[in-house]
């Protein structure tokens, strides 16, 4: 299951998560967000027991896109207990998203 963030939720979400967070920041108008979205949501369902999966629409949450730096989308975030510890920008397949998600955190 994929989190929606809002500023009002991230800190429970996000900051006190006791797993390993993957966050999708996207828009509705961006094509290569759309594309993504199913192979995000399929991934939370494959790998929601190790992982949280969020995502955020950068227009609607200006301050969590501040905060994040993210100035293209898609921008992934992963974060660790707490803590950004990578950030990948733009489409990527799904086996590359996955290959990304166990590089980062395993």
């Amino acid at each position: 299951m994929v989190i929606i963030l809002k500023s009002d939720n991230f800190e429970a979400e996000i900051e006190k998560s006791d797993k390993p967070v993957i966050i999708d920041a996207f828009a509705q108008w961006c094509g290569p967000c759309q594309m993504i979205a199913p192979v995000f949501e399929e991934l939370s369902k494959e790998l929601g027991g190790k992982y949280k999966f969020a995502k955020f629409n950068v227009d609607d949450e200006r301050e969590l896109a501040i905060k994040f730096g993210v100035s293209s989308i898609p921008t992934f975030v992963f974060i660790k207990e707490g803590k950004v510890v990578a950030k990948e920008m733009g489409y990527m397949s799904r086996d590359v998203l996955q290959a990304k998600i166990e590089s980062v955190f395993e």
